[in-house]
């Protein structure tokens, strides 16, 4: 890596020039730490400073702390396009389009469910389809599968798989009003349309975690966001859009591919192959990517109704008792206009975030009512061995990162050499040794996901905290896992 290029902007910033490489347009970023940012690889400073050399690219292309290499974009990566003449990019998106976290209070502790643990954890497998190629409960009819890309939750609602408080408390209320059906391919609905309500598989999760009392950073956020008593019992989910997104995103590419002469757009690296954001191409990718967007929403609504429905049927009381309740559900691979201050000027910027969150401050009208106060909740998902850590947006977020921030503990190592180095079962054991107990259909998974395999959690989450692009409010962690 050629630091002698980087000029440290802070403790934890660090800037990469335009004149690092031919073509960049705007400084790269890394937000990062000392202790972190050696770790930050040759091919990830590739890759942003490919991104910086995109049309149209306001400010800086940004990486975050959890970055590591992806398709194109690194993951960790976020870059905000002039609507006139910027670009939008599947590769800045990622094929999941959509993926996210959904992470829910109880009113339940951990000594309400210590006892019943593995009759738990038995029944959620049960009830929540996982792992490659899963169907869902649901028979949807293609008019039905339509309304579900164009409604997104509000879909979820009218049949009854949804509460009015889930839907505040989503991103975009669960759903992105640009979604047309009519721009998705007849093989993305094959893919889609039988895949509602699945975990899907990679580093897919359904995870039971305990807030405990002396994890938790700052109690006031923490009881705005319903964390209320110690010990208690939260639920988070990571999933998104399944094979539909991931149709929908290798559909695009091929188009823009093929478009890409007509608009003398070169790029670097084929896997950043955009089109104009402008153009005929590039909004109908935009309309079939806000149809994987609402989907992946509707996908985790109905895992959320399968929790529910699975925790009734083991402690046998009330929706009312057991208090399941959405506290967020965040995107972190998408692709929204949002207005942000450009020299001196308010603009309207489509943002791109792969493996990145947003993270909205108090006052933003974007900002359900409850947290509006306050900030958004921000849910960052660990490996499943460290569990998540939950986060509050802030005002600092919008000038210093287009209001984004990380996602996860972000990878050290691939899946392939993660399985290399451990066995699924010695994975298992160790979980299991540690007080997690863990159920998956595919075994060799645990060891493409196994704690090594990430950076530390709390370093990435000090970072971002340090920063001041978000702040901390609890760490969790795990006592139940579904590894998708």
């Amino acid at each position: 890596m050629k630091k002698e290029k980087f000029l440290q902007i802070s403790n934890h910033i660090w800037e990469i020039p335009p004149d690092y490489k031919p073509g960049m347009r705007v400084p790269a970023r890394i937000l990062s730490s000392p202790a972190l940012i050696d770790s930050v690889d040759e091919k990830v400073i590739d890759q942003i400073t490919n991104v910086a050399c995109l049309p149209g690219i306001k400010r800086y292309a940004y990486c975050m702390p959890d970055g590591h290499s992806g398709y194109g974009f690194p993951i960790g990566g976020v870059a905000a396009f002039s609507l006139s003449d910027g670009i939008i990019s599947p590769g800045g998106i990622g094929f999941d389009i959509n993926c996210g976290m959904r992470l829910l209070r109880t009113n339940l502790s951990f000594e309400d469910i210590k006892d019943k643990r593995e009759e738990l954890l038995n029944k959620l497998f049960a009830t929540i389809p996982s792992g490659v190629g899963a169907s869902g409960f649901l028979n949807l009819s293609r008019p039905d599968f339509f309304k579900v890309m164009e409604q997104g939750v509000e879909w979820c609602l009218e049949h009854g798989y949804a509460t009015p408080t889930d839907i505040e408390h989503i991103e975009n209320r669960g759903k992105l009003e640009q979604a047309d059906h009519k721009a998705v391919s007849e093989k993305a609905i094959s893919r889609g349309i039988n895949q509602m309500g699945t975990l899907g598989s990679g580093n897919h999760y359904l995870e039971i975690e305990i807030a405990a009392r002396a994890n938790i950073y700052d109690k006031e956020l923490a009881e705005v966001f319903g964390i209320d008593r110690d010990n208690q019992v939260l639920i988070a989910i990571h999933c998104g859009s399944r094979g539909f997104g991931h149709q929908i995103a290798t559909d695009y590419l091929e188009v823009f591919d093929k478009c890409a002469k007509k608009y003398g757009l070169t790029v670097r690296d084929r896997e950043l192959m955009s089109a104009p954001v402008d153009s005929e191409e590039g909004q109908r990718y935009f309309r079939a990517m806000a149809c994987a967007a609402n989907a992946a929403f509707v996908n985790r609504q109905l895992i959320v109704s399968g929790v529910r429905q699975a925790f009734r049927a083991i402690f046998e009381i009330s929706d009312e008792a057991l208090g399941i309740e959405t506290i967020y559900d965040v995107a972190h691979n998408i692709a929204k206009i949002e207005e942000y201050e450009i020299d001196g000027k308010r603009e309207k910027l489509l943002v791109h975030r792969k493996g990145a969150t947003r993270s909205f401050g108090p006052g933003r009208s974007e900002v359900p009512a409850k947290y509006r106060s306050v900030g958004q909740p921000v849910i960052v998902g660990g490996s499943m061995e460290t569990g998540s850590a939950l986060l509050c947006g802030t005002t600092k977020a919008d000038s210093e990162s287009f209001g984004s921030t990380l996602h996860g503990a972000g990878r050290t190592m691939s899946r392939m050499q993660a399985k290399r180095t451990v066995r699924g079962e010695a994975v298992k054991q160790k979980m299991q040794a540690s007080g997690v107990m863990v159920k998956t259909g595919y075994l060799p998974g645990l060891a493409e996901e196994a704690g090594f395999a990430y950076k530390n959690i709390d370093d990435v989450v000090a970072a971002v905290d340090a920063i001041g692009i978000s702040k901390k409010v609890a760490r969790l962690f795990p006592v139940l896992n579904i590894k998708g």
